[in-house]
């Protein structure tokens, strides 16, 4: 007999199909996909095309009706994809392993069960401390998106969505100073004979290139601030000599701003040892009519007129005459985009839990992994979020060999 392509085993020949089956069924993991109760929120952790990858290699997703509407997919879409449709959150978070965006409620942390584990974006200014504590006594595994790492120590998600973003800005600049909106009417960029737009861009990294980017390419003079020059050297290198940069020098960066059509924020905050804030009395100097986009007010925002605000506070409104765009997760503004740049992370990621056999031996397994968590057997284990909630913090280390 040809046992090519099967196995033997006691003197029974296995086909490779039913091989491929139970291998399937060794580390089925079970994923959860609520729906948001956020009105504003759009994103979803994963596609229809994610979910096919996943449920294709055996592991179970159940998708909460409507879920995915945001992303301009329906229930049947999923469905094809081999998800299970379920009418109520009740049995979304039954799963083992939750995946959503926004950080949980406290009436969605009451339906999740015991010991299991979640995965949401950290967001502390939308993180109810009802909702961390009922997490630390249901002994929840949370793992945050924008601390996960890579092998290189980068952090893919937060990296995704600062780029996502960064562009994205650049849209809704356009859009603010056109007469549709109330701006200036400005054509952002200018045209022949018409001076161009004047952007100052606040911070250097991913979301700040970007922006930059986009910007030059549509003809507007970009300047970009930072206090770490290395990130200065970099996106000059990147983006060329026409791109104005400078440290946060005080008289340059007032005259920046008092010329300024468009300012925008996106300094990164999230386990930074400073934090930088333009002041109010640079706000007041801008040009009446001028333009403020915050990409960082999920952070505590990148100006004193932004910072604090929280989700009842208007997200659009005007200061001293300048008008000031504050809508959290800007990468709602394409949020099919956003889904797919997350698809991407997640599967993998899972494959790995689910080849590993469960999240605790990724965690021991995978430093990058690791760093996401902060809340382990509902100990908190990451100071930035645990100081937010005037918790102590601890190692994850000292946890890892007792649960």
């Amino acid at each position: 007999m040809d046992l090519t392509g099967g196995r033997c085993s006691q003197g029974k020949y296995i086909p490779q199909e039913l091989l491929k089956e139970i291998s399937k069924m060794g580390n089925r993991l079970l994923i959860g996909i609520p729906r948001e109760r956020n009105e504003e929120e759009r994103r979803l952790p994963l596609t229809p095309e994610a979910v096919d990858m996943l449920t294709d290699c055996g592991h179970r997703v159940v998708v909460e009706t409507n879920a995915g509407l945001g992303i301009n997919y329906s229930d049947n879409h999923f469905s094809e994809a081999g998800a299970e449709i379920v009418a109520t959150p009740q049995e979304v978070y039954q799963a083992d392993l939750i995946l959503k965006i926004l950080p949980p409620l406290p009436g969605e942390v009451a339906l999740m069960k015991p010991r299991s584990t979640l995965f949401s974006m950290v967001q502390l200014n939308s993180f109810a401390p009802e909702a961390f504590e009922l997490m630390m006594g249901k002994r929840i595994n949370a793992i945050g998106y924008e601390l996960l790492a890579d092998d290189q120590n980068k952090l893919p998600v937060l990296n995704i969505i600062s780029e996502i973003e960064g562009k994205a800005s650049i849209s809704i600049a356009a859009e603010m100073l056109s007469n549709a909106r109330g701006g200036k009417g400005l054509l952002f960029g200018g045209i022949s004979g018409v001076p161009p737009t004047e952007v100052v861009i606040v911070g250097a990294g991913i979301a700040g290139t970007a922006a930059a980017r986009a910007a030059l390419g549509m003809g507007a003079m970009v300047k970009v601030f930072d206090e770490d020059i290395n990130k200065l050297r970099t996106i000059q290198q990147v983006l060329g000599q026409s791109l104005f940069t400078s440290n946060f020098q005080p008289n340059v960066l007032h005259n920046a701003f008092r010329s300024a059509d468009v300012v925008i924020g996106a300094m990164r905050y999230i386990n930074s040892r400073k934090r930088y804030v333009i002041a109010e009395e640079m706000i007041s100097s801008m040009k009446k009519g001028a333009l403020i986009i915050d990409l960082r007010v999920n952070q505590g925002g990148c100006f004193e007129t932004t910072c604090g605000l929280t989700p009842s506070d208007p997200s659009v409104f005007q200061q001293y005459g300048i008008f000031h765009y504050c809508k959290s997760n800007v990468s709602n503004y394409v949020a099919r985009t956003t889904a797919m740049g997350f698809s991407n992370i997640f599967v993998p990621m899972l494959f790995s839990i689910g080849d590993m056999g469960s999240v605790q031996a990724l965690i021991k397994a995978d430093m990058g992994f690791r760093a996401g968590i902060y809340m382990y057997a509902g100990k908190p284990v990451n100071r930035y979020v645990a100081n937010h909630f005037n918790l102590s913090s601890a190692d994850i280390s000292i946890y890892l060999s007792a649960f």
